[in-house]
């Protein structure tokens, strides 16, 4: 038998790597945590092993251990930059750069920088270090997470407006989880060591209730479970170790022009990561159709965080949508399709029937997960599934 070899797209995404700055991401199911304490514990043990180490940016909001961490690092200074009359102090990578540290400590991976900055978002200035080949260590809360947007809100009740993208999540070399009890974190939480003590008790009653933070630990557990699964893969490929190589899940997203678009491509996300699968995001215009300003806006943008996230898109041309959405499910061994529910009905030819029925009733095998756009109430169990769909509102472009 001919010896197995090293699959070439993983030996060149290792070598790839080898270039470029090492990112660690200190992971957390909620503030408070104790991310920032780990991430400075771990990096005077760095210097004191002779490793150049700056603290780059790092928020101590007020935590005196954790200040007292920050002793013995070179800091770097921050740069002070106008907004609306005031001086905003923010993370200085251009001195980061000329720096050029072995390893940089970089708090808040989700952070917005002021307008005005390099970039917009502190993780883009991260990818930055990172081609530079400066390593950078950081820190994120499960909540931040782009395709976690929507569960979170169900769990909390509250929008998190500050995000990353999977895909900046994914270009980590090693997550390290941070974890604390529910019920230790609460504590912390009463003794003023998360917030200031007058906001404690309104956040304690909002975000940092038991229940929503027991779910928020499972949902960083998941993530990092999923990610140990993935480096086993590529390190077994890149290898040429042998495995039983099944085809496994493969899901795609239905994208169209209504409220939504942006939750079935979350949702795809969400269940690609579970199932480690390939996943794409399609949608479908008839053709000379032309699209109103607005809903070709809102195409464009599920199609946008679609890619951010990591799926493959297309899009595909054809009168009958239905055949056209399972031929290219077929010829791509799709398992699983993913589409959302919206309120009015099928052109001439389908009034008496949804989208979701005409695939359901011509899938054969395929899974039809359908997602509302509407936003479910406070403290909704964010297992449960969406309900039966209604009749389909121009779910796709060619509506």
């Amino acid at each position: 038998m001919e010896p197995s070899r090293a699959d070439p797209e993983a030996l060149l995404a290792a070598a790839e790597r080898e270039a470029r700055g090492k990112l660690r991401i200190f992971l957390g199911a909620a503030p408070g945590v104790g991310k920032t304490y780990a991430m400075l514990s771990a990096a005077r043990a760095a210097r004191a092993g002779g490793l150049d180490v700056v603290a780059g940016l790092v928020e101590t909001h007020g935590r005196a251990e954790t200040a007292a961490l920050l002793e013995g690092l070179d800091l770097l200074p921050r740069k002070g930059i106008a907004y609306r009359g005031r001086l905003v102090q923010e993370f200085d990578l251009e001195a980061a750069l000329a720096r050029r540290p072995a390893l940089l400590l970089v708090d808040e991976y989700a952070h917005s920088n002021v307008e005005g900055s390099r970039h917009p978002k502190r993780w883009q200035d991260v990818q930055d270090l990172l081609t530079a080949g400066i390593d950078v260590w950081t820190t994120l809360n499960i909540q931040h997470v782009e395709s976690l947007n929507d569960v979170v809100q169900r769990i909390t009740g509250v929008r998190v407006r500050e995000t990353v993208p999977d895909t900046a999540l994914q270009k980590a070399d090693e997550i390290i989880l941070v974890d604390l009890p529910s019920d230790e974190l609460i504590k912390r939480l009463a003794d003023g060591k998360v917030y200031v003590e007058d906001t404690a008790a309104r956040a304690v009653q909002s975000f940092f209730k038991p229940s929503n933070l027991t779910a928020l630990r499972e949902l960083a557990l998941r993530r990092v479970a999923a990610r140990v699964d993935s480096d086993l893969l590529e390190r077994m490929q890149g290898s040429a170790i042998e495995g039983p190589w099944a085809a496994g899940e493969r899901l795609l997203a239905c994208v169209g022009p209504d409220m939504a678009a942006e939750r079935v491509v979350r949702e795809a996300k969400r269940l690609a990561d579970l199932m480690d699968a390939r996943w794409f995001a399609v949608t479908v215009e008839r053709p000379g159709h032309v699209m109103p300003t607005r809903e070709r806006a809102r195409l464009d943008a599920g199609m946008r965080l679609a890619e951010s996230l990591g799926a493959e898109t297309r899009a595909l041309v054809a009168d009958d949508m239905p055949r056209e959405l399972l031929r290219f499910a077929r010829f791509e061994n799709v398992t699983q399709i993913i589409i959302g529910k919206a309120s009015r009905r099928w052109p001439s030819g389908w009034l008496r029937r949804t989208l979701s029925d005409a695939l359901v009733r011509a899938s054969d095998g395929v899974a039809v997960h359908v997602v509302t756009a509407e936003t479910p109430p406070r403290g909704a169990d964010w297992r449960a599934r969406v309900p039966p769909p209604g009749p389909w509102a121009g779910y796709l472009t060619a509506a």
